[in-house]
């Protein structure tokens, strides 16, 4: 059975190996987009390195995952999924695909714990409630062997 919590708080603040960013396709250069949400929080705090590795991946096909160094942050990698179109929208499939793609990734590096925030959620256009029911659904079906933490932003 897979370890599932869900937690209010901060991604950058979660006790995991690595951490997932809701990116996006990848086809805009990251150094154009205006930092905001996850993406935004992770450019303060752990520098470009990340963003200039994903940079060198070009475009992810929409649902997909890209694995890239953390930075200045604590976290052993940062897993970077393309949960959004390139009209700024998420939809089930984007999310269900980049939550299982994250988690593949995370059990094929072998990293025994990780956290999400809601993909698609916010800038993305997604009901809170609604992407957080289609990620548990879809992250209890996902082989992994760790632990898996669903994060609610919410500001201290």
């Amino acid at each position: 059975m897979t370890n599932i919590n869900v937690v209010t708080g901060d991604l950058l603040d979660q006790d995991v190996e690595v951490i997932v960013n809701a990116w996006n396709r990848n086809i805009i250069p990251w150094w154009l987009l205006l930092p905001q949400g996850v993406s935004g929080a992770i450019k303060r705090r752990a520098g470009y390195a990340p963003f200039r590795e994903l940079a060198k991946h070009g475009p992810i096909p929409l649902g997909g995952a890209v694995l890239t160094s953390a930075g200045k942050l604590p976290f052993k990698a940062i897993i970077h999924v393309a949960g959004i179109s390139m009209t700024w929208r998420s939809n089930e499939r984007s999310i269900r695909d980049s939550c299982r793609n994250a988690l593949a990734m995370a059990e094929q590096k072998q990293f025994t714990s990780i956290a999400l925030p809601l993909i698609g959620a916010g800038t993305g256009g997604g009901s809170t409630s609604a992407v957080l029911a289609m990620m548990k659904v879809e992250l209890a079906t996902v082989r992994f062997a760790g632990r898996i933490v669903i994060v609610q932003f919410k500001k201290d």
